[in-house]
């Protein structure tokens, strides 16, 4: 999962800084969510997906279907 979130991250050109603005946390708490030494709670993994339009599902790797279902 981390590791999903840090290549949408880098795919879309974005900074921890710019993400964690997005997610109106700080930075440092952003970076170790993205390091995985901490659990990313539900409604930031929500908030997430939605940044980057695709699903939890396919964060957490339960899918590899980037895509959210409608």
């Amino acid at each position: 999962m981390y590791k999903r979130i840090k290549k949408l991250r880098e795919k879309y050109n974005l900074t921890q800084k710019d993400i964690s603005e997005k997610l109106e946390i700080s930075i440092k708490l952003y970076a170790i969510y993205e390091s995985g030494k901490r659990n990313i709670p539900v409604s930031i993994l929500s908030k997430i997906a939605k940044i980057y339009n695709t699903s939890i599902d396919f964060l957490i790797g339960d899918t590899d279907e980037i895509t959210p279902h409608r």
